[in-house]
């Protein structure tokens, strides 16, 4: 078993930056991957980035790229992500994941076997 708990939501304006932190207990040594998702109401869950439990080898979504930055924290299994230059768009709920069962398991939802409960970030103009 692996539990995760986000933390570090809430809202913020347009421009502003937050940090979200993920932390991972249980079966941690058996992660390869754990990913960062958002779901916004009436949409699809889709990949925000991703980092290699044991490499650091990171993984970005186009529509991010240069905003945010994933990192590990190898002594408290905490994974951050830390999102700037924010837009309303980035207005979500936003879900930290383990994969323990597939090693190139990096981007794709379905890959994930654990999920966190989710912590809501919310935009305003």
């Amino acid at each position: 078993q692996v539990q995760l708990v986000e933390s570090g939501g809430g809202l913020v304006q347009a421009g502003g930056s937050l940090r979200l932190s993920c932390a991972a207990s249980g079966r941690t040594f058996s992660i390869y991957t754990l990913g960062w998702f958002r779901q916004a109401p009436g949409k699809e869950r889709e990949f925000v980035a991703a980092i290699n439990w044991s490499g650091a080898i990171t993984y970005y979504a186009d529509s991010v790229k240069g905003r945010i930055t994933i990192s590990r924290d190898n002594a408290q299994n905490t994974v951050h992500l830390q999102m700037n230059s924010l837009k309303p768009e980035d207005t979500a709920v936003y879900y930290c994941a383990a994969n323990n069962k597939f090693r190139f398991g990096a981007v794709i939802t379905g890959m994930y076997n654990y999920w966190g409960q989710g912590t809501q970030v919310t935009i305003s103009s």
